[in-house]
């Protein structure tokens, strides 16, 4: 889908070293960051993360990015209770 959408299949075999690639702008790492933080269970967001995050987004960005990563944490948990696998969105070419 990400290809679809005109990434790189570069920057999407980068994204486990999104941290540090120089493929991903400093909004997109805080993102993923936010992203990170709120899919793994055994964190918060810490009042420095959700700063950062605030720097690059508006309140209406915040809570539609807060939402989609909700969305995909629900679904991905869903399919897999469900045992419904990947749809194969994007391959490796």
């Amino acid at each position: 889908m990400g290809s679809q959408l005109g990434v790189s299949d570069e920057k999407i075999l980068a994204l486990a070293d999104y941290a540090t690639s120089p493929l991903y702008t400093e909004a997109e790492r805080v993102a993923l960051e936010y992203a990170d933080t709120i899919t793994l269970s055994d964190r918060d967001v810490s009042d420095d993360l959700f700063a950062r995050v605030r720097r690059f987004y508006d309140d209406d960005a915040v809570v539609e990015l807060t939402a989609v990563i909700a969305w995909e944490n629900s679904s991905s948990k869903f399919n897999r209770a469900l045992r419904i696998p990947s749809q194969g969105l994007w391959k490796r070419k």
